[in-house]
């Protein structure tokens, strides 16, 4: 099993195009992109719009914690989901459905000929079933797991939607609102993989997921995460001793991995998140299983080194045989159970200046252009135009149980989501979408 792999992943790296890894400021605006925001600002329905969006702050917050207050376990975002549904058809769009994976969808139908554009929040949480995720206030903090990630992003898009019907906005381009399960965990990105997978008309994406404006994710940070199981024979650590053990030859494999330099450019990382095995302290330990996160922002950087990974793995179970000349040795299992594509929007694309222009149209000077894993990994590994969004206000304690949130300007992300996604798929009798038709498989 391991030298097929290792064949895949060393496949994989020569066939890569290349990548420029390196993060690049923002690029001036063309003019043409900046006078399409502005002629949509200073429409009268959508100046009408952007205040009424800002006389919602407080309702927008009670809604941010009756979604977060929804236990949305990984795997377990059913319940979440159909009050999203639920909503979204209160909010208008009376076609919103379930797919079979838990994605939450509702397409807002333009005048037709236009592009088609996702805006999305993930509805699952990191946090396990169980957590108190009720939202308490200390000290104008508001403390709730998961509170900006992502029931921040959720509230966002139901605004959003709501405030275009209220005033009958009409696009040129569809746009399809979509609540995604799986973005966090193990979920691996579950929920946009199946929207990728059943859509094959998508033209452009937009993620909605965490807090500070001003920060555009347009480089996506890829990973794959093992589940490493060793076996042994185990025995009597004093009567059977000289027999090979499963913790310590995952030890040498974890020494090793210690010893590896990866890329700084394209970043790359790695960590053994947990281990586990054994029966007592007094056996050979006949089983042990490690955890294994790498990252990189190159695709071509995460193959590479993740073929290392698996080669000093090799190295240190043939290792621990030899040391103990082993008539029944160790063996060990690979399972991938996160695959997360790397990829990158062009700093000079439309969805990107589109998000920069509307930014500054609703007062963020301050932009940085960013890599992170979210949803939009998926799409950009596919070539689609992607970027990711955080929304408004201040928090922190991101995927902690004292995660916080407080509702400054909350309305700006709004505000900001509005204009970028007019912006791109064009505001009927008023500009023609930025956002370019794409060529169809």
């Amino acid at each position: 099993m391991f030298a097929c792999r290792l064949i895949a992943v060393l496949v994989a790296v020569l066939l890569s195009p290349s990548f420029a890894a390196a993060q690049q400021s923002p690029q001036p605006v063309p003019p043409a992109v900046t006078q399409a925001l502005e002629a949509i600002a200073k429409d009268g329905a959508v100046t009408r719009v952007l205040d009424a969006i800002k006389g919602d702050s407080k309702r927008m917050f009670e809604e941010q914690v009756r979604i977060n207050e929804i236990p949305a376990p990984p795997f377990m975002e059913q319940k979440r989901a159909e009050y999203y549904m639920a909503r979204l058809k209160q909010a208008g769009l009376q076609d919103a459905y379930i797919d079979r994976e838990g994605n939450v969808i509702a397409v807002r139908k333009g005048r037709g000929g236009g592009p088609k554009l996702v805006v999305s929040a993930h509805l699952d949480t990191v946090f396990p079933e169980g957590t108190d995720v009720k939202v308490r206030e200390k000290d104008n903090r508001f403390y709730g797991p998961g509170i900006y990630d992502d029931a921040l992003g959720l509230t966002t898009l139901v605004t959003v939607i709501e405030q275009m019907n209220k005033a009958a906005l009409k696009t040129v381009g569809d746009v399809i609102f979509v609540g995604t399960v799986g973005e966090e965990e193990l979920g691996d990105l579950r929920g946009v993989k199946a929207l990728f997978r059943d859509m094959k008309d998508i033209d452009g994406f937009i993620s909605l997921d965490g807090v500070g404006m001003g920060r555009i994710v347009r480089h996506a940070t890829g990973s794959h995460r093992y589940f490493v199981n060793f076996k042994g024979p185990g025995g009597h650590s004093f009567g059977a001793f000289g027999l090979p053990s499963a913790i310590h030859a995952m030890g040498r494999a974890i020494a090793k991995m210690g010893d590896l330099r990866p890329p700084t450019d394209p970043k790359t990382t790695f960590t053994v998140g947990t281990v586990k095995g054994g029966t007592s302290v007094n056996a050979i330990a006949g089983d042990a299983t490690m955890a294994i996160d790498i990252r990189s922002n190159g695709q071509p950087a995460l193959l590479a080194f993740e073929a290392q990974i698996l080669t000093v793995i090799k190295e240190a179970v043939d290792e621990e045989n030899r040391r103990w000349e082993a008539k029944t040795p160790i063996t060990y299992e690979l399972k991938l159970v996160g695959d997360r594509p790397a990829g990158m929007t062009a700093v000079d694309a439309p969805i990107v200046q589109a998000a920069q222009a509307a930014l500054r149209r609703v007062g963020i000077e301050r932009i940085s252009l960013a890599a992170s894993s979210t949803d939009s990994n998926l799409p950009m590994s596919l070539g689609i135009p992607a970027v990711t969004l955080s929304s408004a206000g201040i928090g922190g304690g991101s995927h902690s149980l004292n995660e916080w949130y407080t509702p400054v300007n909350n309305w700006l992300g709004p505000q900001n989501v509005l204009l970028t996604t007019l912006a791109l798929v064009g505001l009927d009798g008023v500009t023609q979408p930025l956002l370019q038709l794409r060529a169809k498989p």
